[in-house]
């Protein structure tokens, strides 16, 4: 695990409720699911606690066990679900003021740039049209085999940016983030600015916590964790 005092080579963001204002209605994209799947399975599936994405996977697989081309199709279908939910959310989005700023900012003082996220690039592209132009790494849900909190994701961005997990920090809004950043070997930040409540957050453990990105980086500027000229 990177030592807390040391300082950074590059920050990975999240990007919905990190670096934009979060829109999606998990709980409506479930009950999408959930109507989706009542047919393939002849029952209305039993409620989890998986992110989405994952209880998708899941109930494919028991599709899959009695009829392999079914589940391959309901997979699809949720899939094309998913993605219009995305797609729908991101139209009523935006990115946070600081956002552009932020990171022109640290890429000036020679700190590198990452985004991870869990959505398609389409859906972040509607909000963020220059994405790839005002970071050094983007990699996005169909861009690697394993989202995170696997920790493939953030070492994905890693390889590209050429920075080992001990030198880059994490910043992410939801718990599963803090968990990305720990089976990555990175150090772990963890804002507000998203739907997971402080208390939430702060129970991960995560190696700062604040209210969004611009309070962190101040914070890391105070504690010299990024290197000067600081942003």
């Amino acid at each position: 695990m990177p030592h807390k005092s040391a300082s950074l080579d590059a920050m990975l963001f999240d990007f919905d409720g990190t670096l934009a204002n979060l829109t999606i209605d998990f709980a409506r994209l479930r009950r999408k699911i959930t109507a989706l799947a009542e047919p393939f399975l002849g029952e209305e599936p039993e409620p989890s606690d998986l992110p989405v994405l994952e209880w998708l996977d899941e109930l494919a697989m028991e599709i899959r066990e009695f009829d392999h081309a079914l589940g391959q199709e309901f997979h699809c279908r949720g899939r094309l679900v998913i993605q219009a939910t995305e797609l729908d959310a991101a139209r009523e989005a935006a990115l946070f003021p600081f956002t552009r700023p932020l990171l022109a900012s640290l890429r000036a003082a020679g700190i590198k740039t990452g985004i991870l996220t869990r959505n398609s690039t389409a859906a972040v592209k509607v909000v963020f049209p220059d994405v790839l132009a005002c970071c050094d790494a983007f990699v996005a849900r169909e861009d690697t085999p394993k989202v995170k909190p696997d920790p493939a994701h953030a070492l994905a961005v890693l390889k590209l940016l050429g920075v080992a997990p001990g030198r880059a920090l994490l910043v992410g809004d939801h718990p599963l983030d803090i968990q990305a950043a720990r089976n990555a070997g990175l150090l772990a930040a963890a804002v507000t600015s998203g739907h997971s409540t402080r208390e939430a957050l702060a129970a991960a453990g995560p190696d700062y916590l604040a209210q969004d990105c611009a309070e962190l980086v101040a914070r890391l500027c105070e504690d010299y964790v990024l290197a000067h000229p600081c942003p």
